[in-house]
Order: structure tokens, then sequence, then C-alpha cells
């Protein structure tokens, strides 16, 4: 049974009701010596306490698709792109060899192709990083633009949108709905087309990289920063340089860090909730090889204070009751640094939290402030 969708929650509710009710009727009518009573009701409590704990599991994670299937809850994320020969998506270079830089795996069926020229097409593809030597998939998502006869020739912009840690491509697609906020503000005439390329940031999950090149490890930062737009541009009619980047949490810093490294690339990004500074923890684990400058260098305050300015534009928003180490403090903390030839926006929420409401009151001026960085016009 699929992770996410409703055929697990429903059957985790009926257990969540069930087990309450068999224990009800049970409890008086279990025999034998005295420890075998005691036992049995105790394990009916606990199975009772496991169907509650897990069902309120699966609707969050329904909800906020951190986890798209069992083998990443095991900690061991499935690395086998799909077999049989990929469909065709107008694409500048073919895709049907295995050494192919993009290898489309699946069409998920957001759009039928009758909707392509008005709502966009989404299909999901693996890159393989030519510098990195990473593998890992994506969500791209194809403006109406892409698909219409008078654009055929049409060079797009394009966006690497990140999550959050665990995070997923599937929560980017179906929680936060990026494609319909673009598509709102295109009729809005507030922004142009854009290829969206949604990817979680953990390339090699379940560890997460925070998008590091790590010493002796996986290069995390070289996969996004270098591999995934040239790979893309190969295989879809995008450009090659002057991408932006976009993300929240995690997907926040380095969406900011891509930029910061890496401008000549992506000139331009959007920090939903992020955080600047480096970090260490259960899920990272030594990233910089014990050494005190690269971590330094993976610290975007420590970059900005003890560095030149690199030449990027940066969005950030943030909500004056946000607390933590990713909230308004250490946003206010690192716009306090920033100099030129750094230019950066701000939108601070009057209230909020590190959550996904209030990343949906910015995702639509940050999408909108990214165009107007890109060239993105109508």
């Amino acid at each position: 049974m699929a992770l996410l969708g409703k055929p697990l929650v429903v059957l985790l509710s009926i257990l969540a009701v069930s087990l309450p009710a068999a224990t009800y009727f049970c409890w008086l009518r279990v025999k034998g010596p005295r420890l075998t009573r005691v036992v049995t009701r105790v394990l009916l409590i606990v199975g009772c306490q496991l169907a509650a704990v897990m069902l309120v599991a699966a609707v969050v994670n329904d909800y906020g698709n951190f986890y798209a299937s069992w083998s990443e809850i095991a900690g061991s994320a499935a690395s086998t792109p799909g077999a049989g020969k990929p469909p065709p998506v107008g694409d500048r270079t073919a895709l049907r060899s295995d050494e192919a830089a993009v290898r489309v795996l699946r069409d998920p069926g957001w759009s039928s192709p009758s909707q392509w020229r008005t709502r966009g097409r989404v299909v999901a593809v693996r890159i393989r990083g030519a510098r990195s030597a990473l593998s890992g998939t994506a969500t791209v998502w194809l403006p109406p633009q892409y698909f219409q006869t008078a654009q055929a020739h049409r060079i797009f912009p394009a966006v690497e949108v990140f999550g959050g840690y665990p995070g997923s491509e599937q929560g980017l697609l179906n929680t936060m709905k990026y494609p319909q906020h673009l598509l709102a503000e295109m009729r809005r005439h507030r922004a142009g087309p854009m290829v969206l390329v949604m990817q979680r940031p953990a390339v090699t999950f379940p560890r997460d990289t925070e998008c590091t090149d790590v010493p002796d490890g996986p290069q995390a930062l070289t996969y996004f920063a270098q591999d995934v737009p040239a790979a893309i541009s190969r295989s879809f009619r995008v450009r090659s340089t002057g991408w932006g980047a976009m993300g929240y949490s995690t997907g926040g810093y380095c969406a900011v860090k891509i930029a910061m490294l890496h401008s000549d690339v992506i000139p331009a990004a959007v920090a939903l909730s992020g955080y600047f500074h480096a970090v260490r923890d259960r899920s990272t684990g030594d990233l910089w090889g014990d050494s005190p400058m690269l971590r330094h260098l993976n610290d975007l305050e420590w970059r900005m204070a003890h560095l030149p300015a690199p030449p990027v534009s940066l969005f950030v928003a943030a909500s004056l009751t946000e607390r933590g180490p990713d909230g308004y403090r250490d946003t206010q903390r690192f716009l306090s640094l920033v100099r030129s030839p750094t230019h950066v926006h701000t939108m601070i929420l009057p209230a909020g939290g590190h959550n996904f409401g209030s990343w949906s009151q910015e995702m639509g001026p940050g999408l909108d402030w990214l165009a107007s960085r890109l060239n993105a016009f109508p």
C-alpha cells in the first residue's frame, strides 16, 4: 500500500476506531492466569495507542508529503529509475539513452494533453550529474507557453524549487502547489512563464547535506548549482544560465547559498523562512571534515561579514512572530550584514510561523519578484 494517499489513512482510521472497541469488548472476557490477563490487557492498550499515533503520523505526512515511500522511512530511498521508453516532452535533445543527463521517468498525470497549452505539464525526471557524479530525481513543470505553437522556439527561464528537510517533490507539487501559484500570478500579469524544477534539498537522502560539497563525500552544491542547470538546459528549452532558486526552511538556505556561491549561474534567490548559518545535527553529520574554515565558508552570515559580497539579488521572507534558529532574529542578523553589490528585498509578515500557511502567503510575491529578476515576461 502506498505511503501517501487516502487508502492508508482510511485503513488506519478503521484500526484506530476498531481497536478501542475491541479492547472494551474483550477487557472482561480475557481468561487465564492473572499474569496472562495483565499482559493481554497491556498489549490491547498499547495496540490502541500505536494505532492512534500511526493515524496522526499518516495524516501529517499525507498533508506535508514529508516522506513519499516506505523505503524513505526505512532510510533507504529507492534509487533505481523506471525502465522503458520515456514519453516525449518536446525536449531539445533525445532522452531515450540510459546515459542521458536527464531521463524522463513518468508523467504523473497532473494534466491531460489537451490541457498542456492552458495548464502546462508535469514530468518526473532523473538527473545524472556530470561533475558531482550524483543522481537525483526532480519534478519538472513546463508552463503552457512551452507547448504553444507561437512560442515553439522560445528559451525559458528556469527556477530550482526546494522544499525543507526531509521534504519531497510531491509536497512541492501537491501541498505547496507551486505550478498553481505561478499560473495564478501569470493570469494576473504579475509574472511570466518559468520552468519549475522541483527537488528535495537532500539529494543523498536520508542524509541532509545542506547543499554542501562534503570533503570526500557527496558534492551536493556542485550537483544543484552546476549539474542540474546544465542537464535541464540540454534537455528542455531552458536557459543554461540566469536561473533562479527558491525554497522554504532548509530549501531557503540552499537557494540563497547556491546563488551566493554560484551567481554566474543563479543570480537571484528567494528564501521563505530560510536560515543563514551553518547547521550540524544528527541528520547532517560532519559536513566540513572537522575544518573550521569550511564551516565558515558554508555559513552565509560569516561569508557576508568576511568575504566580498556577491552580485546577487535576494528575496527574504519571514514573520515577526517566528522563533527558533530559522526565525525572525536570524533573518534580521543576516539582513544587517548585506551590502552592495548584493541586493535584498524583504517581506515580513506581522504574524505567522514556520508552516505552509505562512509560506503560501509569501509564494506569490516571491514568484513575482523572481520573474522580474529573470526577465520572465508574459
